[in-house]
């Protein structure tokens, strides 16, 4: 072997190129804004719903529902009626709903409910929870198809006297 040749093979391979992270800057941005108006709005609505009795975790079940019902109606919306601004579904879908919504919160009142001696009630919130919120998803995503295809239908007053082509 000669020297050049042995040289050559001594030599690193190519290293991956790192990602350019200054492009992901407004992202990760709209992300954390809408992250922490999520946050909120899931503060106030566990603010503002009692605990009931037995211990239910009644404001995390109906942040949950709600949450998913909002991101079933916004999903039909920014795939199949209008394409969106590409911050939209990182700033509303990931960060606003990924904020609103608490699934790690429901995961620890199960537990909760368990550990102090309700396990019939534990049970019944996690059977409740995912039932409930796969039900809001697609009743709000199948509502929105329902009333934006009942909003394109000409009214027969528009069609009176006009022919057809």
């Amino acid at each position: 072997m000669t020297a050049p040749e042995a040289e050559s093979l001594r030599t690193r391979p190519a290293t991956a190129r790192r990602p350019d992270w200054r492009g992901q800057t407004p992202i990760v941005a709209v992300v954390a804004l809408g992250g922490a108006i999520g946050a909120v709005a899931r503060y106030g609505l566990a603010l503002g719903v009692p605990a009931g009795s037995g211990g239910f975790p009644w404001a995390t079940f109906w942040t949950n529902v709600i949450g998913c019902a909002v991101m079933g109606a916004f999903m039909v919306l920014v795939t199949e009626i209008r394409s969106a601004h590409r911050f939209v579904r990182p700033f509303f879908g990931t960060g606003v709903l990924g904020g609103f919504t608490t699934f790690s919160t429901y995961a620890i009142d199960i537990q909760k409910l368990v550990d102090a001696g309700h396990p019939r009630t534990g049970l019944a919130y996690l059977a409740a929870t995912l039932l409930a919120a796969l039900t809001a998803v697609w009743l709000a995503a199948t509502v929105t198809r329902r009333v934006l295809k009942w909003r394109r239908k000409p009214s027969t007053s528009d069609t009176k006297g006009k022919k057809s082509l």
